[in-house]
């Protein structure tokens, strides 16, 4: 035991070599298995091509960015005394892990939807083995990525910090140590805002132009090898549905860590691991997390054609979540002193408790983590019910279908709407129930193990497009019907997990929002933050407007993206001829080119609103108005994200309902009916809903609260400098536990 006392900072990036090592066995397992006829094998590379053309083109651009961001926060390093130059270099491997996790996840599911598709002719238990196999080594490889990066920089920064300088863990010392560490979750926060926007417009701009062209005028399939725009919308799917997704979970993942270590340098733990225990505790969580998503993962399988894949998927997420739950009570008994923990800021000047201030214990630190993972089970119960097939939400909508087009579009946005209340009533009994038990520790810490089965949520996430992508194939190679009813089977679970996880990464940014706020508040230096203030009110509403404008952004872009595909479609039915007859082959490279050449250009906009507000108003009206700010966007890009992802996915599922035909008023409804035509758009709607301005918002509030992070010290005045002095000796007064390290490890 004294072994692990001394040691566990250094075990914790192992658990992510664990990760990366089942992510390779897994990877190599997928590769191995059969893809199909030269058909097959031919449009399996044409969507290859075109999500790694997209990647390039992105990478370009974000890659001038880092360079530019980099330089800019490695001179802002040298200009305050708890930060360094080095920032940079943590921003940049931030950055480039993000970018490799959403290229990994690409890679493996462009690589595993024509082998599902091959899989799919003999079983649906094997078409749900490889496509979910495929979605396993995404999960595993962002977060193995992610705890080997974090954990590792951490123990470099640490030591050249804390140990080295011989400071003070809850001092400043720790606190550069921690500042220069943001910067890896703020290149993972901007890569991951890039992804998600860019691939949300690509994706959906092809999606758009498929389906007004494809199946609304010309009477084609979704997937109809006939349309221009398929393979495009194809490619979508994996630059949005993956890369963008495995990005955006990275930088969560990250953020939620963060921000709890921020928060746990404030408290004074006199524990056997020289006082960093609450330090180390989220990364312990997040190792634990992996290695029993990897047990979870195991139990996903099914045996015949009419077993339920949505329970074979609970099951698995279940048993990691339980699991985790049980081994964290362990961990945190052993890593917690017995002894009550308070705030460094609770002391006063002759270092006695203040009274009244907050004191809790290691019991209330479980108590918040098991708070954190019911509210995201919670979460992801909820959101299932309101976009799952035959829930009482998605009927509405196809019953509004039978009288128009407008009564599915009011329908829909109803339900969005009404679709925020029960998630809202459980997050802030959530937030409410994790500050009991141990104040804002408390809440990072529940965010923490809310985010602790991240591999496994994102390998349920990353399946859906492979099996979309599967069932895409299939169409388009014209293979049995049986192997399309197989891959629609994976589809429409898929769009419900897609739905659930996007969720559950709503949930977790909002707890990992507040607790990247008050670390926020601590690091600027203010007390409080007083809406009574003109000024604090006005960077309210203005924060609360923040989520409006970049929807509008977004939603535009896949409109002006989308118009231009429909154009480019319509041109080729025309002037192609024999394309309806498969006697020519469309020109699916143009309708690539166009996503590719739209989302890039236009995901820039949104991406600089989130990155240079906070910094514009830190500087110029302070860090009070700032934190007025970061409430505002908290709070609106919360609801704006719960009500777009859940509606968009209430359309998509009315929209799916109809291939196997529903019952309106006692009369059957199929395809190419007029029900089903009001539909089609109102799916159409809902696509940048639920795919581009929707699962950005949990990224916006998290990317806004970590600039705000990196900026505070400079937001700091001389007066709280002198203070933090002050308070710095007064805990070396205090003989708070001496630093053991073997500094030859």
């Amino acid at each position: 035991m004294e072994f692990l006392n001394t040691y566990l900072i250094y075990l914790i990036p192992v658990f992510g070599l664990i990760g990366v090592l089942f992510m390779v066995i897994k990877s190599a397992w997928v590769t191995k298995q059969p893809t199909g006829d030269e058909s097959m094998t031919e449009l399996a590379g044409y969507i290859a091509d075109g999500a790694m053309a997209f990647l390039r083109a992105e990478w370009k651009v974000l890659g001038y960015f880092v360079a530019v961001a980099g330089v800019l926060l490695a001179w802002s390093g040298t200009t305050v005394a708890t930060s360094s130059p080095v920032i940079a270099i943590s921003f940049i491997i931030g950055a480039f892990l993000s970018a490799f996790a959403g290229y990994l996840g690409m890679r493996i599911a462009t690589k595993s939807n024509v082998r599902t598709t091959q899989a799919a002719k003999t079983s649906l238990a094997q078409a749900l083995k490889v496509s979910f196999t495929g979605g396993t080594v995404m999960g595993l490889g962002v977060a193995g990525l992610a705890i080997i990066g974090l954990g590792s920089l951490f123990i470099v920064f640490y030591t050249m910090y804390v140990v080295n300088t011989g400071g003070n863990v809850n001092g400043e010392a720790m606190a550069k140590a921690l500042d220069v560490l943001a910067g890896f979750s703020l290149g993972a926060e901007s890569i991951a805002l890039f992804a998600r926007v860019g691939g949300g417009i690509y994706t959906k701009a092809a999606d758009v132009g498929a389906d007004l062209v494809g199946k609304v005028e010309a009477g084609i399939p979704e997937d109809d090898v006939r349309n221009p725009a398929t393979i495009a919308d194809n490619v979508g799917d994996n630059v949005g549905d993956v890369a963008g997704m495995g990005a955006d979970l990275f930088g969560s993942y990250v953020a939620t860590m963060l921000a709890t270590m921020v928060l746990g340098r404030e408290i004074v733990s006199h524990d056997n691991m020289g006082g960093i225990a609450p330090v180390l505790l989220p990364m312990v969580i997040a190792g634990l997390g992996l290695i029993f998503s990897i047990v979870g993962a195991a139990l996903v399988r099914i045996k015949n054609e009419t077993d339920s894949v949505q329970n074979a998927l609970n099951m698995g997420n279940w048993a990691s979540i339980v699991l985790t739950a049980i081994a964290t009570y362990f961990v945190v008994q052993w890593m917690l002193p017995n002894d009550a923990m308070h705030l460094t800021r609770d002391l006063d000047a002759n270092g006695v408790i203040k009274e009244g201030s907050l004191v809790f214990t290691k019991n209330g630190v479980f108590g918040s983590i098991l708070v954190g993972l019911v509210v995201g089970t919670l979460m992801s119960i909820i959101t299932e019910y309101y976009t799952a097939m035959g829930k009482r939400p998605v009927l509405s909508i196809i019953k509004q279908s039978s009288t128009g087009h407008a009564t599915n579009i009011i329908g829909g946005l109803a339900i969005g709407m009404e679709s925020t209340v029960l998630p809202i009533l459980v997050l802030a009994s959530g937030i409410y129930g994790s500050y009991y038990f141990a104040g804002l520790y408390g809440v990072a810490i529940a965010a923490a193990g809310m985010m602790a089965t991240t591999a496994m949520q994102l390998a349920i996430d990353a399946f859906g497009p492979i099996a979309d992508n599967a069932g895409g194939i299939a169409e388009m190679s014209q293979l049995p019907p049986e192997v399309r009813h197989r891959t629609d089977n994976l589809d429409a679970v898929g769009n419900t997990t897609a739905a659930t996880g996007k969720g559950f990464a709503i949930a977790s940014a909002a707890l990992t929002s507040l607790a990247l706020f008050a670390a926020f508040v601590g690091v600027a230096g203010i007390e409080h933050i007083d809406i009574y203030k003109a000024n604090v009110l006005a960077g309210l509403f203005v924060g609360g407007m923040i989520p409006f404008i970049f929807s509008a952004l977004c939603i535009s872009a896949v409109g002006r993206a989308a118009m231009a595909m429909v154009e480019e479609v319509r041109r080729q039915f025309r002037e192609i001829p024999g394309i309806m007859e498969y006697k020519a082959r469309p020109e699916y490279e143009k309708c690539v080119e166009i996503s590719t050449k739209a989302s890039i250009r236009e995901m820039v906009a949104p991406g600089l609103i989130a990155l240079i507000t906070p910094i514009v108003i830190g500087f110029a009206f302070g860090p009070e108005v700032l934190g007025g700010l970061l409430a505002g966007v908290t709070v609106s890009g919360v609801l704006m994200g719960i009500f777009q992802s859940n509606a968009g996915g209430a359309w998509d599922n009315a929209k799916k309902s109809f291939e196997k035909g529903v019952e309106i008023n006692g009369e059957m409804f199929y395809k190419k009916s007029e029900p089903h035509k009001a539909s089609v758009t109102g799916d159409t709607v809902g696509d940048p809903f639920k795919d581009t301005s929707g699962p950005s918002m949990n990224i916006l509030i998290k990317l806004m609260s970590i600039v705000s992070l990196v900026i505070a010290p400079h937001l700091n005045s001389e007066v709280n400098h002198s203070q933090r002095l002050q308070n710095e000796l007064k805990l070396r007064s205090m003989h708070t536990q001496t630093i053991h390290v073997d500094k030859k490890v």
